[in-house]
């Protein structure tokens, strides 16, 4: 350090009393040279007290491996085999039909004449068709009998017919007082001889009752269907 001092300043810029300031560009100088150089000595001592020369020094005693990459040619492919060449069938030969054999023709004997009389044929006329008459017209049916007339209906029973018995109404007492007289008519249902029910359809109220009691005394002969007649009385005065 010291001999670099010395350096320094037995330099030729260390006048001072330089007119145009080389002295103090000089010293500028140095003192970054010296800053360098102690920034080395610091690196280097660090190194070595660190341990990583010894680590950079490994490094560098490990064997490089070199690893060679071959390029793999492929190699083209074959060519094709040519082609078959395809041969035709042999031709068969031509086979001819044998000619067809010699047929003597027949023998055709000459045609023999007839000494018999030639019989000659005459044509007969048709015979005349027989002619067929057509049949007769069938009769037409008889004309049917007219519908019986249908039977007459049976006589209208009367009241006398059937109730040959017959009870005649008492005159009542009220109609004398009042003289009232007129014509009364009933409707009568019989079954079995036997009155069933009266209606009186008209008349004088006067003599309802009367009328009622007199034909519920009647006598009738029996019949088994039900009948119904009607009947008039006549009420006067004498």
């Amino acid at each position: 350090m010291s001999a670099l001092g010395d350096m320094a300043s037995s330099g030729p810029g260390a006048n001072s009393n330089s007119p145009y300031g080389f002295g103090q560009q000089d010293n500028s100088r140095r003192l970054k040279g010296i800053a360098f150089v102690l920034a080395v000595h610091l690196v280097v001592g660090y190194v070595l007290i660190s341990g990583l020369a010894r680590q950079g020094l490994t490094l560098l005693k490990k064997p490089l491996e070199a690893v060679i990459i071959q390029e793999v040619i492929i190699p083209p492919p074959p060519p094709p085999p040519p082609p078959k060449k395809i041969e035709p069938p042999p031709e068969m030969p031509k086979v001819q039909a044998p000619p067809p054999p010699f047929v003597p023709p027949p023998d055709i004997p000459p045609p023999a004449t007839s000494t018999a009389p030639a019989i000659q044929s005459v044509a007969t006329p048709p015979p005349t068709p027989h002619v067929i008459a057509p049949p007769p017209p069938p009769a037409p049916p008889a004309p049917a009998a007219p519908p019986a007339p249908p039977p007459a209906p049976p006589a209208p029973k009367t009241i006398g017919v059937l109730c040959p018995t017959q009870v005649a109404p008492e005159m009542p007492r009220r109609a004398l007082q009042d003289g009232t007289q007129g014509v009364v008519k009933a409707q009568i249902v019989l079954k079995g001889g036997v009155v069933q029910d009266v209606t009186i359809l008209g008349g004088p109220r006067v003599f309802h009752a009367a009328v009622k009691a007199a034909i519920m005394q009647y006598k009738c002969v029996a019949d088994g269907a039900e009948v119904t007649v009607t009947q008039e009385f006549n009420f006067k005065l004498d």
